[in-house]
């Protein structure tokens, strides 16, 4: 039935009355008609989100037991029988993916990470029980050598004094050799896709060439193209014990690799530079104080973009939701679909299962 309904007072200069005597605003297009119910909100929605987005991370480590995380409520380092639990359950809800993060033992980190190429290690372990049970799961692993460094830093630090402050340098082409071992390790383990995210200057090439002179032509490369040296990290090297040492020679920070939070055109450069390198897929990492960079790529580039909701992040969302100060799940749902919307295919987040179990509900 159209609305009669008269307010009372003056009348407002530009509206009418209609025939039925209510207030007309002589307005034909409406597109709140188009949001009117549900029916029609879910018809007209123009991106919509679903497990099969999502990378779901998975911490582990060389313990036959489940470590929390304080930093990150939820999350914990996984035992390898843990982790084949944390599969299943994400492969139940119709999640696809999933990317392994190891915690390495220090008595096994050097400054040239040569653990992280070991055919015997615990990431090659971990990929081939996944495989092997789940063959249906894409396994993507992380290429950077500071998960294996006893610097914490993604390459291996020089013994010069010629870096940022008059620290030691990041040797970026002997990094990138390590790099190469490390991807051809674990796609021989049966990784289907590597993500470099070190963010060396040339490395998609060089990975994509040393993976083909292997025979893996198949195996993806998703580069961590726009990698900021971000000051959300902090809960992931709380995890996996990977932030820069004070030991360390080279700076305490990532900033002469990574990239600076006041750039965006520099993204670009990394984009067109990736792309012909070979990279299948392309990583904006963080995620929503981002979405600009994620729209940038998505729109100046042809390869699909995925998008990193990092740790940051998460504890954020954790901890507002702990105090009755956002609905949790509403906004992790929101958060997903702005991704989507900035122009990300794919979704790495901590919140990769539960958010499976809400949209399964």
């Amino acid at each position: 039935t159209p609305s009669n309904l008269r307010v009372g007072g003056e009348p407002v200069p530009g509206l009418r009355v209609n025939e039925n005597g209510g207030i007309w605003v002589p307005q034909r297009p409406r597109p709140r008609r188009n949001r009117k119910n549900q029916g029609l909100r879910d018809m007209c929605a123009e991106n919509i989100v679903t497990p099969a987005n999502f990378i779901y991370p998975l911490f582990i480590h060389t313990k036959d037991y489940v470590e929390e995380i304080s930093s990150m409520p939820d999350c914990y380092r996984h035992s390898v029988e843990s982790a084949m639990r944390e599969v299943q359950e994400a492969y139940n809800l119709g999640v696809r993916s999933v990317i392994i993060f190891p915690k390495i033992p220090d008595e096994l980190k050097t400054n040239t990470a040569d653990e992280c190429f070991n055919p015997n290690g615990l990431v090659p372990d971990v990929i081939k029980r996944i495989k092997s049970k789940f063959p249906e799961i894409s396994v993507w692993t992380d290429v950077a050598l500071d998960p294996y460094s006893d610097q914490g830093h993604d390459g291996i630090v020089g013994s010069d004094s010629r870096g940022d402050g008059g620290k030691a340098r990041i040797l970026n082409d002997e990094t990138i050799e390590q790099l190469c071992r490390q991807a051809v390790c674990q796609a021989r383990a049966g990784a289907d896709v590597v993500a470099p995210s070190d963010m060396m200057d040339g490395r998609i090439g060089a990975i994509r060439d040393a993976l083909d002179a292997h025979g893996f032509t198949d195996v993806s490369i998703v580069s961590y193209t726009a990698k900021y040296a971000s000051a959300y990290y902090g809960p992931f090297r709380d995890a996996l014990d990977s932030a820069p040492r004070e030991s360390s020679k080279a700076p305490r920070n990532k900033k002469t690799y990574q990239m600076n939070p006041a750039n965006s055109k520099e993204a670009l450069i990394e984009a067109h530079l990736d792309l012909a390198e070979g990279a299948d897929m392309l990583m904006v990492k963080p995620g929503l104080p981002y979405l600009d960079i994620v729209k940038l790529l998505s729109d100046n580039t042809d390869l699909p973009i995925s998008v990193y909701h990092v740790s940051g992040e998460y504890a954020m969302m954790k901890a507002a939701a702990a105090r009755g100060w956002l609905n949790e799940k509403e906004t992790v749902l929101e958060t997903m679909l702005c991704f989507k919307r900035a122009g990300a295919n794919a979704i790495l987040t901590y919140y990769a299962k539960q958010a499976a179990q809400w949209m399964n509900e």
